[in-house]
Order: structure tokens, then sequence, then C-alpha cells
């Protein structure tokens, strides 16, 4: 028995390189209630993080009691992190929402379902006669089910024709599907969580892995105790228990200054050319570019690259040697450079690194553009993330054609005379005034978005009708008008993809509360409603159910590199774990890992996207696309590094960056009424340098005002360990009260504890020109102490923002936290066949190739 609050990653099971990773179950139940107590075990996977754990609900007299791991899926071997374990079912549900609201007089007043749903259709059609469906936007998360996001992109598509659908994805994922359109010409990871158990070297690029995925972190760090553990590299400003890791394995921690992501990818690129640690063969056969890339990385020599990013010049040397002599490396990707300046540009880089050295379709030769949230990928793969459903491609006719025919509409109904509409510009709109209709379901913008000041305006604009669909009465409800009650995790029964490509099944195992209904049902309700319907008069969409909705996805899916056809809701519940697309009929298990035959989705005909410039964001156009002849091959896409746009002055001299810790996850509407993990990290504080620290006059637990020039928070200091220069900020906080109960938005107080403290209230509305993803991690603030501390920062010692201070107290747990670790020899089935044909969709005329076993 261990607690998970203190004890993050649980005990150690070492493993060698090329052997499965041991199994260990973890379970947490309720105070009081036992394992024979439970009435039944409910198949699912964990959904607080992107990791996709698979896992057990334990239900008792028809409510949730408790979580165990699967020992059989092989994503998590069994394991489960503290958020899946103590914030997966909520034990403060005094606020949840059981009926609909509907703002009477000012006020948000309870109501019934068709009194709601008439007012929300009356609007539409108003809206709609009067405006067209431009007038119509929906900002969706990463956080409902695959069968929900395909649903609301048939009936925004297909049933509005409006392009304004896209999802908080945009906040933290859209530069992985960015930077692998740009280098593969498709989204879709290439790599596999097993990579883990086979590489000699592991880059973590802007990936505090440690903290966001503990699960995955819990695997390296068995890795890292075998008998031959792989070096570790961490990029990150921050001296994260990662970059601890990567200096003990004998790897290297490289802290480059924000914003300057791009100049390090470079001179690390220029040292594997230089040196010659590149396999040529790989580059002729599968790539096009190398000379441009090459021709551009020449000047960033060690020496220019440390002098910009301020790190040892001796430290890129030995990170670049690293991964060149590695006979095989595993890449992993994250927030550090999505949120950054130069996203996409920064992130293609590290793809390039891996095509350099041939690293790509090998157990160990992975590479993991991250996912941020548990359902990311579904955003991406339905088309409900500001793209088309299927990784098809807005600027290809026969792709719309393949649409119009699947839906059974006109193709003049798809909008697709531009680009789907990104979130950022969604907002956009809204302020200006032509989206007139705003939809947001499962997700908080409220808190999430940045420069929060100016959403607040947006929202409270009197000619924007907002409808909220959550389950709980978040800081975005008090804006809306409409507020609908949804059901979640455990209520409702759907499938959802993680970051490695797995898909899962999540049944349902108890009932809503109240009149909650499952989000698909909701915009179900509405699509029939609205009378939406196909050119034959059938309703649109069709299906009436979760299992229906897959099914057409399916369909939608079939021959495209996201094939989903030789699933099945058995198949995944006989399976006894997830399976990874692509899966077809001719290979049932799926495909562990992309593009081992070297053939990439770049065909003119099957490509997501024609590409564009890393600098500017110029889009390629579908002839001079086809000029460059792909046929198949990657591209090496390089860019010169610019500086950012805002950077420490003498009026701010500071670099801010935001992120998360450990025990929440984004805005706390779950973690934050877990009465463990919000005791673990109950509000908000600032990590600064000791250095910085003294300059400044602040102690440890003193209350600071941070600014930028959009805002400021006032929170407690924790003089930190991360690099002089740069503040942390976790994003998680908004207005709620410390005990989890929700709040209003600020008042406008101008010092002390009541002043605004969500970090957002700082970061700028910019966004990467490419991937559209806000720049959140590059503000540039300055302190003012405005109170000497009481106490302690209430930042978590456990993790990244441990004190300088070994006096301050450590992060405990308290209540009932107690887990239980089963250590078993039962392994968990092998891991999927890779078809050589991974890159999904054969070239027009051929023909697949036959599976390929497993090394």
């Amino acid at each position: 028995m261990t607690d998970r609050i203190t004890d993050i990653w649980g005990t150690r099971t070492p493993y060698d390189r090329d052997l499965p990773w041991p199994v260990r179950v973890d379970s947490h139940l309720d105070d009081g209630v036992e394992e024979a107590d439970v009435d039944r075990w409910v198949g699912s996977a964990c959904v607080l993080c992107s990791n996709g754990c698979g896992c057990e609900i334990a239900v008792k007299d028809g409510r949730m009691v408790g979580i165990r791991g699967r020992a059989t899926d092989t994503i998590n071997h069994g394991r489960l992190g503290p958020k899946g374990l103590y914030g997966s079912w909520p034990d403060s549900t005094r606020d949840r929402l059981t009926r609909p609201l509907i703002r009477v007089d000012g006020e948000l007043t309870e109501t019934d379902w068709d009194t709601a749903m008439t007012h929300i259709v009356d609007r539409s059609r108003s809206l709609l006669a009067d405006h067209g469906p431009l007038s119509h936007a929906f900002y969706t998360s990463g956080q409902l089910f695959l069968e929900e996001y395909y649903t609301l992109a048939v009936i925004s598509a297909a049933g509005l024709g409006t392009p304004h659908l896209d999802g908080n994805t945009r906040l933290c994922t859209a530069t992985s599907a960015a930077a692998m359109k740009e280098s593969f010409g498709s989204d879709g990871q290439p790599g596999s969580y097993t990579d883990f158990d086979f590489c000699d070297a592991v880059f973590l690029f802007g990936h505090n892995m440690a903290e966001t995925q503990t699960v995955l972190w819990s695997r390296l760090l068995d890795r890292l105790a075998g008998a031959s553990p792989p070096k570790v590299v961490a990029v990150d400003p921050r001296r994260t228990r990662v970059a601890e890791a990567a200096l003990a394995s004998g790897g290297v921690h490289l802290a480059p200054m924000p914003g300057t992501n791009q100049a390090l990818l470079n001179g690390l690129i220029r040292e594997i050319i230089v040196n010659e640690w590149i396999d040529r063969d790989y580059l002729a056969a599968h790539t096009i570019g190398f000379d441009e890339l090459a021709s551009v990385v020449d000047s960033y020599t060690p020496e220019r690259v440390a002098s910009i990013c301020e790190v040892p010049a001796e430290d890129i040397r030995r990170a670049a040697e690293i991964f060149g002599t590695a006979d095989r490396v595993l890449s992993t990707v994250l927030q550090g450079f999505y949120q950054s300046h130069q996203a996409t540009a920064a992130s293609c880089q590290v793809n390039n690194l891996h095509l350099l050295r041939g690293m790509l379709g090998r157990p160990g030769c992975g590479l993991l553009q991250m996912n941020g949230q548990p359902t990311a990928q579904n955003t991406r793969e339905t088309g409900a993330n500001g793209d088309l459903p299927g990784f098809r491609n807005w600027a290809n006719p026969q792709h719309i054609a393949e649409l119009a025919d699947l839906w059974n509409v006109d193709e003049l109904q798809i909008p697709h005379w531009g680009p789907p509409t990104h979130a950022m510009q969604i907002w956009r709109y809204a302020e200006q005034g032509s989206v007139r209709l705003l939809w947001i379901s499962a997700t908080n913008p409220a808190v999430s978005l940045p420069d929060l000041a100016r959403v607040r305006e947006i929202l409270r604009r009197a000619d924007l009708f907002v409808i909220v669909q959550d389950g709980f009465r978040t800081e975005t409800a008090e804006f809306a008008d409409v507020v609908l009650p949804a059901a979640l995790w455990g209520e409702k029964q759907g499938t959802f993809t993680n970051a490695s490509r797995t898909v899962h099944l999540s049944d349902r195992a108890v009932e809503p509360p109240g009149e909650a209904r499952a989000d698909l049902d909701i915009f179900l309700d509405y699509a029939r409603r609205m009378d939406l319907r196909d050119r034959d008069d059938n309703p649109l969409p069709p299906w009436s159910d979760a299992e229906g909705a897959f099914r057409g996805w399916q369909e939608c899916s079939r021959g495209r590199l996201c094939d989903y056809t030789g699933l099945s809701y058995q198949r995944l519940r006989e399976n006894g774990s997830g399976i990874p697309w692509p899966c077809t009929p001719e290979h049932p298990d799926g495909s562990d890992r992309l593009y081992a035959d070297g053939v990439f989705p770049t065909d003119p005909q099957v490509c997501e996207t024609y590409g564009h410039d890393l600098l500017t964001g110029g889009a390629v156009s579908a002839e001079q696309y086809r000029a460059i002849r792909p046929d198949g091959r990657a591209f090496l896409k390089a860019a010169e590094y610019t500086p950012p746009e805002e950077v420490p002055d003498e009026d701010y001299p500071l670099a801010c960056t935001t992120g998360r810790t450990v025990y929440h996850f984004h805005t706390r509407t779950k973690t934050g009424r877990s009465a463990a993990l919000r005791r673990a990290a109950p509000r908000p504080w600032v990590e600064l340098a000791a250095a910085d620290a003294e300059r400044a006059g602040i102690s440890e637990g003193d209350l600071v005002r941070v600014e930028s020039r959009r805002g400021y928070v006032c929170v407690p200091a924790r003089i930190g360990r991360g690099r002089e220069g740069t503040v942390f900020l976790p994003f998680h906080y908004g207005y709620w009260d410390v005990d989890g109960a929700a709040g209003g938005p600020p008042t406008g107080a101008r010092d002390g504890e009541s002043a605004p403290r969500a970090a957002n209230e700082l970061t700028r509305t910019m966004w990467d020109p490419v991937s559209k993803q806000p720049l959140f991690v590059i503000s540039a603030v300055r302190l003012i102490r405005v109170a000497p501390g009481r106490e302690p920062a209430p930042a978590p010692t456990t993790g990244a923002s441990a004190p300088c201070d070994p006096g301050i107290p450590a992060t405990r747990a308290a209540g009932d936290t107690e887990v239980r670790e089963s250590l078993g020899s039962a392994r968990p089935p092998a891991a999927p066949s890779t078809p050589t044909h991974t890159h999904g969709v054969p070239a027009p005329g051929t023909s697949t190739s036959p599976t390929t076993p497993r090394t």
C-alpha cells in the first residue's frame, strides 16, 4: 500500500532493453469500500492526461467508488497516475449541473430541456435566416469522445455549412498536427509507447513528462533503473525531474531562454550533418530538401547557438553526439515547443533529426509529437479541430467529393472555399460581431485562453449568444445565455484515441446525475430539432447512438491513414487492451508504428495539406506542391531563427512561462474537486530563480504581483530551481475558492489575494503562423512584492516547483489516498504488428503489402 500524492510514480519495476515492461496494477477505492464490495468493474481508459491508460471503473450501488489499472493494457500495464487515481470521479459534486440553465433578467435560472433547446433552436434559425451559417461557431474540447466530435463535425459542415469549428486542442496540440503534416504529409504519430522498451536514448523537447504524463514517466524510470538504461536529454528552462534524470543518466539538460527553440534545433541539426551522423541512403530514397536544410543550418555553430539560447556550447555538442551516435533514439515533444515562438518550425526540426538518421518505423526509433489532452487525437481525426474529417485536404476537390458522397449532401454545402476556421480566428470573429452564436462544449475558455480580459469582454457582448455545455458551472458558464448539463466520463459511452494512436472503448458505468445528458445526445437533439437533412430528406446525421456514430466514422476513415474499419466495440471489449490505428480487416491488430517502409502520405491525392512556409505561414498551392513531386517522400523543412516579438526589456525584465503541475489537469474542472489533489496544490504560485528573487527582495511565500503589458496576477512566490531570468506560473487556476467552489470573474481589486490569479491574464493574443497555436510561454513580466509571506508558497515540493530551501515542509497526503500496488508476472498482449503499408493510404493503383512481424 502507498499513497500517490507523495509517491507520485509508485514502486519501481526495473527492466532491461528489449524486454517487456513488468505489470503493476494500481487501484484506489473510496474510504470504507473493499474490492469484495464492488458490484461490477466497467472497462474504460483514464481521461486526465493524453497517455490513455487502460482502466476499470468500480461500481457499487449505482455509483462510481473506485478505479484500477488494467494489467493487460499495452499503454500502462496496470499503472495509473495521481490524477486518474484521485480525480476521475470528483468527490465534491455539490455544484454539478443537473438541469439546464437559461438567462432570465440577467440571472441564470433552472429550466427544463425543452425550454432550453427551444431557445437555442429559435436563436439558431433566426441567425441562419438573417446572417447565414457564418454566424454560427462551435468551440469544443480535447476531452469528448470520438463519436461526439464526428457528430458535431457533420452537423457543422454538412448540416449548417459553417467552417467555424475548432477545439481547445488549438491551445495544446495544434502544433503536433501541423508539424507532422508539414514533414510527413498527414497527421498521425509515427512512434509508439513501446519504443521506450527498445531505445538507447530519449530526447524530451519541452516535455515535462514527469508531471504531464506520470505513467509514461514511470515507464522511463523503470528503464533507467534497469541494466541498460538509455541516456536522457531534456530541453526545458526549468529544472524538472526530467532534467535531473537526464543528468543522472549521463545525458544533458539544455535550458534555453524561452523563444529560442528554433536556434537550438538548427544547431543540433548542424552538428548531426557536419559530423556525418546521417543516413544518406535513407535521405536519398525517402526525403526531399536536404540541401536547403544543410544550407540554412550551416551558420548555427554551437558558439552562435550558445549566445542566442544562453546554454553552454559544449552541452549542445554533447546532446548532438548522443542523438547522432545512439543506435535507437526516441523523441517526444510537447508544450515547451508547441506554445512558444516558431512552434511549428522548431517541431519540424525534431522530425528532421529522425529523418536525417533514418530513425522511423523501427523499435526504439520513435517520434511522438505529443498531445496534451486525452482525446485530442480524435478532434484532429474527425475534423473537429479546424480541419476536415479523416485527415482530408480542404483544398483537394476529390476529398470534398468523398465527404459529400459519404454524407449524401451537395459538395457546395461543405464549406471549402478556404481553410476551416481556427479557434483564435473564431474568437476574433466573435469580437468583431460576425459570429453571433458560440457553442462551447467541455472547455473553460474564461481560464484557458490567452489575454483573459479580452476574452471576458467577448463573452459579455450583447450580440453574442453563448451556449455552454459542461458538467459543472465553470467560470465560462457564468457568461452563458444557456447552460446545458452534460454527462462526464463513466456516465456515457464512446471511444477515444491517445497520443500513440491507441483506441480504447469507455462503456457507461453509471447514470448521469439529475437530467444531465451525454454530449452526443445533446448534439443529436439539436440536429433533430433543427430538422437537418441530407439530399434524400433523411435525418443528418443518420445515427441515434454512440455505436451508430462509430460505424459512421469507420466509413469516413476507410482508406485513410486513420483507418478504423478493423475495429468494433465488441473487439475493443474483448481485446483486454486498446488497439492502435490504422486497423483494417486485413490487419485487425492495428499498427504499432508508422512509416516502416519509408513511404509517407505526401502524394498530392493523399496528403492532408500542401504545406506552408514555416516563417510566414504562407500556403503552398496545389500546383506548386505537385511540381515538387514528393512521390511518398518526407519533407526536410528548414527555417531561420527569428527573435520573438516580445522579449524581456528594462520595464519587463523577466521571461514568463506557463504550464502544468502534476496534481491538476487544465482548469481543474475535475481535479479541483478532488480533495486529495486540491490539498496537494490548492492555489497558484509564481516560481522564480533564487538570484532573481534576491534582486527583487522577494522571499519564499511573499505575495507577489506579476505584471505583463496585458494584466497581472497576485500570487505567493516559490523560490525554485529554474534558470535565472525566467519565471513560471501554473495555468490551471481560475477564480475558484480554495475548497473548489465556483466563483465569478474578478471584481477588479488592485492588490492582495482577491486579485486575479489566472496565468492567462498575462499572455498574448498571438499565435504561430502555421499551427495557429497561441504563444503562452513567452511573455515578458516584472515582479512587485505586495506583502510579506505568512507561510511557504502552496507549490508542490514533489515536482519541478520544488523549493531551493530544503527546510520547507514537503507535500504530504491527507485523508483517503491509499493506493494498492499489485506487482504481477502476467504480461500484457504482444504489441500489434506493423503493416509495411504503414502510411495507411497506398498510392492510386497499388496494392497494400502483407504484415511484417514486430521485432
